[in-house]
């Protein structure tokens, strides 16, 4: 491994050697890839995903951001050469050379099978299992047109059988659908406890300045200036949790696009009253609900509607701007899906007033125990995708083809079509 303060490459018996420390400068690694079951992760590695996920320490980000960002990096990954057709020629002649017709059959009946539970395991992304079923279909085609020929030519019976049964197994384990609620259903390849000891093991040796820490306000009731607190905002971000307002004001968010952030439970507490004062005072406001996709956070837009501190009346604007099961399903693939018993259980107990405006398919999707957390967005992708949301709404609600009207003519609530 490579040390990242010096570049000096360290051998296993280097390592050992001098304590876990490299030989060059004596920096201390941090991981030793020996020891790490499941994965495989190198100082290098870290850093650079750290360089990364923080776009080169210009913005900040949440332990979670990290841990979604090197869990994708951790993902088991297959060549690509292993799924053309060439590459798959070439195992088929290698095997044929070293272990004979037999040997083949048995080499070709562990790679389908093997590709097979490839196509099903959460291991890999969704479109690597859907990749994996086409192979499927390629290589069961192959072995027909190729088995069957061969043993026409050859006279052999057993061989015909075989090439067949190998082949229509192969299209048909390649043929079978995923099921369509958790297709895009995945999980960790690390536990977060683990990752939580190798951040605070890395944040004692290595510097790793934009990493937000748990979202903590103990000025709560910093004095705000009179001239300050004339002043209003034509929009409002309020999140369902405190890390993503947190995410979001230490990344300037307000500033940029002249708009106030706050948490539902009342984050940052030293200026939450002050800034609800000045939100208020603007007849014109509208006030964009940033949450999980999760029955909890669903359930955001209500809170602001029914809250006595939040806008109990229908003349306030609000644009339920994601993320919702809507846009999950319309975005494919392109989403880190989890899945808990917990969730099942609290999307069944959702108030009716929820539920209502809730299709069947989501509510199914939901009961399903399925949820996707903001913090699996990158920060730089995250703020793209609220930065441009705002934009693309900024006119008048009611003039925007990419918003939809929830409750009836009378209402003030709004849903946007798509999350990025």
């Amino acid at each position: 491994m490579k040390c990242i303060k010096c570049g000096t490459d360290n051998k296993l018996r280097d390592r050992t050697a001098w304590g876990g420390r490299c030989k060059q400068c004596q920096h201390r690694f941090v991981f030793e890839s020996t020891t790490i079951n499941g994965v495989k992760i190198t100082d290098a590695m870290f850093a650079k995903a750290i360089a990364d996920v923080s776009v080169n320490d210009t913005l900040f980000f949440t332990p979670k951001q990290l841990f979604y960002f090197l869990d994708r990096r951790s993902r088991p990954k297959i060549s690509n050469a292993l799924l053309t057709i060439q590459g798959y020629i070439i195992i088929n002649l290698l095997s044929f050379s070293f272990f004979g017709m037999w040997g083949l059959g048995v080499i070709n009946s562990l790679l389908v099978w093997q590709t097979f539970a490839a196509s099903r395991s959460d291991k890999y992304l969704y479109k690597q299992r859907q990749k994996f079923a086409k192979t499927l279909h390629v290589w069961g085609g192959i072995v027909l047109v190729c088995g069957i020929g061969v043993s026409l030519l050859s006279s052999s019976f057993s061989l015909f059988l075989a090439s067949s049964a190998i082949g229509i197994l192969s299209i048909y384990l390649g043929s079978l659908k995923f099921d369509k609620i958790p297709a895009n259903r995945q999980h960790f390849t690390i536990s977060f406890n683990l990752f939580q000891g190798w951040i605070n093991t890395w944040a004692a040796i290595n510097s790793m300045t934009k990493m937000l820490p748990s979202p903590r306000d103990s000025n709560a009731n910093a004095a705000v200036s009179p001239d300050v607190s004339a002043y209003s905002f034509d929009r409002l971000v309020v999140c369902d949790r405190p890390e993503i307002a947190q995410f979001l004001i230490a990344n300037n968010f307000h500033f940029e696009n002249n708009c106030a952030v706050l948490s539902v439970t009342g984050y940052p507490e030293s200026i939450f009253d002050t800034t609800m004062q000045m939100v208020r005072r603007n007849s014109d406001l509208k006030v964009y609900a940033l949450h999980d996709c999760s029955p909890k956070g669903i359930g955001l837009v209500d809170r602001l509607r029914t809250g006595h501190n939040w806008f109990p009346n229908n003349s306030t604007i609000i644009i339920d701007i994601g993320i919702l099961p809507r846009q999950i399903m319309a975005a494919g693939d392109n989403m880190f899906v989890l899945n808990s018993e917990n969730s099942a259980r609290d999307a069944v107990q959702l108030q009716p007033a929820i539920r209502q405006d809730l299709s069947a398919e989501e509510l199914q999707w939901l009961e399903a125990g399925n949820y996707v957390e903001l913090e699996s967005f990158s920060p730089q992708k995250l703020i793209q995708i609220l930065h441009r949301g705002i934009a693309n709404i900024r006119d008048a609600c009611s003039d925007d083809s990419s918003l939809i009207l929830l409750g009836g003519t009378e209402s003030s609530i709004y849903v946007v079509d798509s999350f990025g």
